[in-house]
């Protein structure tokens, strides 16, 4: 304890009297590479840089009459890692993250949609365009809304963030407004020539809620009982020295009444 452990610097030096003793009967063949690429003599490792967040802006520098490409560095002090997870892989950081996590955050149910997972060359930079939100061959999603937001910060002159967000929500929402109006037209149209469609998402949802309330009523009713027999057993049933049965006291009344 408290000592390096030279082992695996001292190899070839090893491997070398180890021939020379006679305990093998050649000299290993990496010993000439060892010799020419000897491993490192530094004990102590140095913490990798941590990587800053830089952001693509297109703003009008005064002086100028067009507007330029300014490349900004975001510094975000963090806390220092522990000593456990200091020499861990380097955080790979993009702008797209943030955007993404505000989006989804407000948006939680569009992640609930179904979506295909489709391994791609992962050229899309090449093949959309995002100066339009939809785009031909891609699904209309949440990763389309942090494109065209990013593709908005990156290209307009003096955008903000607030603003390339609500514009590209905007373009979201007419689009999937339009998209609901042409599903229910489909359907509409597809009725009309006799087609017939099961029960919706909605209905389904209502029954399975209706049958677990009557479920729940029933589990009610007999919870209630128990409760009170317990009570009951406990406490005892109250009475009281004039106390009649209903049913004596309604007969007693109908007597009455045939007598007169």
């Amino acid at each position: 304890m408290g000592r390096y452990n030279l082992t695996a610097l001292r190899v070839r030096q090893t491997a070398i009297q180890q021939k020379a003793a006679g305990k093998i009967s050649r000299t290993p063949p990496w010993v000439a590479a060892v010799a020419d690429i000897p491993p490192t003599q530094v004990l102590v490792r140095t913490q990798p840089p941590q990587h800053q967040l830089v952001q693509q802006r297109l703003k009008t520098v005064p002086g100028s009459s067009k507007p330029q490409v300014v490349f900004e560095t975001q510094e975000k002090l963090r806390k220092p890692k522990r000593a456990s997870r200091m020499f861990q892989p380097v955080e790979i950081k993009y702008e797209e993250d943030q955007l993404r996590q505000e989006f989804f955050r407000d948006h939680p149910w569009e992640l609930a949609r179904p979506r295909v997972l489709v391994e791609t060359s992962g050229k899309d930079h090449a093949r959309h365009n995002w100066r339009r939100l939809q785009q031909p061959g891609k699904k209309l999603d949440g990763e389309s809304v942090v494109q065209r937001q990013l593709w908005l910060l990156n290209n307009v002159p003096n955008m903000t963030k607030s603003e390339s967000y609500d514009i590209a929500r905007r373009e979201f929402y007419r689009l999937r407004l339009q998209e609901d109006i042409e599903r229910r037209v489909a359907a509409e149209e597809a009725e009309a020539t006799g087609a017939v469609f099961g029960p919706t998402r909605l209905e389904v949802g209502m029954e399975l809620e209706n049958q677990e309330y009557e479920r729940w009523k029933e589990w009610a009713k007999v919870e209630a009982q128990v409760l009170t027999q317990k009570a009951a057993a406990f406490v005892g049933a109250p009475e009281s020295a004039g106390a009649e049965d209903p049913l004596e006291a309604e007969d007693g009344d109908e007597s009455t009444t045939a007598e007169a």
